[in-house]
């Protein structure tokens, strides 16, 4: 028997990197919209080729997923060039954000704001790109103080490493093995939500000694996909560690960190890369994450899939088998 779970939520389309959120009593996932193209693969990422955002929406756990239709495309952002990423969703002063990272007309990720009065879009891009921004991934965390926090950032396609300086240096390689891993970045979003309040803050992630996790620490360094959520006054900040497929959970008593490594969540799915988000719907929480089974292994064609996570009474997060229960991958 398979698993109620461990299905694409949606065929029609290749989607990827969901960020999911209850809005208006609905499940809303806004997930990348990978297209379906034979190109060249690469650790740059040029084989992610996305251009534009379907903002998916369900009723509930177990309804059918709604494709609400084309959200956001590249032909309307002004500043961006190509490469609509992974985006994230937030709702705060009576409108709904969408903030998605774009390649700028010079080549560099930027991070841009679009907003709309319906969860569902469409979305009217800002002019220009968020000042300060860079890198990918953005995802947003409103507080239950209303303020809200914006975390950020990806190795190699995602050029991270190429910001360590505060000015992007396009040769600037990642730190060496034996050095402290880069972390994701944090800023705090302005009250209108369309600027930083102040310059973006690296992360620090460590382990129960609090030594700063490696970079040569494959199983445990952040590469990129970060999350954060709540859960019974803790931060959860939630990330990929990339080369070794993983995702992996740390906590902290701040939205700031620093974070204490915890564990695995999720272990490698099918395909390369793995982006998830974490959401509670009627008093259970969710783990929404993409691997590419609807295209047999092919990285650039993955699909939205969801599964119930399970929080141990120690607070940490019990690991999930993606494929435990099911007869095969698909």
């Amino acid at each position: 028997m398979k698993s109620s779970f461990n299905q694409p939520i949606v065929t029609h389309i290749y989607t990827a990197d969901p960020s999911a959120h209850v809005f208006e009593g609905k499940l809303y996932i806004y997930p990348s919209h990978d297209l379906d193209h034979d190109g060249p693969s690469n650790d740059n990422g040029d084989q992610y080729r996305m251009e534009d955002y379907h903002v998916l929406s369900m009723e509930g756990i177990g309804a059918k997923a709604i494709d609400e239709g084309e959200a956001l495309h590249l032909r309307d952002v002004p500043w961006a060039s190509s490469q609509l990423w992974a985006p994230d969703a937030a709702f705060k002063n009576g409108k709904y954000y969408l903030f998605f990272p774009a390649r700028d007309h010079d080549g560099i990720f930027r991070i841009g704001a679009a907003a709309s009065d319906s969860p569902a879009g469409p979305f009217k891009a800002e002019p220009n790109y968020i000042p300060g921004s860079f890198s990918i991934d953005p995802a947003v965390l409103v507080d239950d103080d209303g303020k809200a926090y914006m975390y950020f950032g990806g190795l190699w396609g995602g050029q991270l490493e190429k910001w360590q300086s505060g000015a992007y240096e396009p040769q600037r390689e990642g730190p060496a093995s034996c050095e402290p891993a880069l972390g994701p970045r944090v800023a705090k979003l302005s009250e209108d939500m369309l600027s930083f309040e102040a310059e973006p803050s690296e992360i620090s992630i460590v382990d129960e000694s609090g030594n700063p996790i490696l970079a040569g620490d494959e199983d445990r360094r952040y590469f990129e996909g970060p999350w954060v959520h709540r859960y019974n006054g803790l931060y959860y900040l939630s990330y990929s560690t990339g080369t070794t497929h993983k995702l992996v959970y740390a906590t902290s008593g701040s939205p700031t960190g620093p974070f204490v490594y915890r564990g695995v969540i999720l272990p490698p799915v099918v395909g390369w890369t793995t982006h998830h988000s974490i959401v509670e719907f009627d008093g259970k929480w969710y783990l929404f994450y993409h691997d590419s089974s609807l295209s047999g292994g092919v990285n650039h064609k993955r699909c939205v899939k969801y599964t119930e996570l399970h929080y141990n009474d120690d607070g940490t997060i019990r690991m999930i088998e993606p494929y435990a229960n099911a007869e095969t991958g698909a």
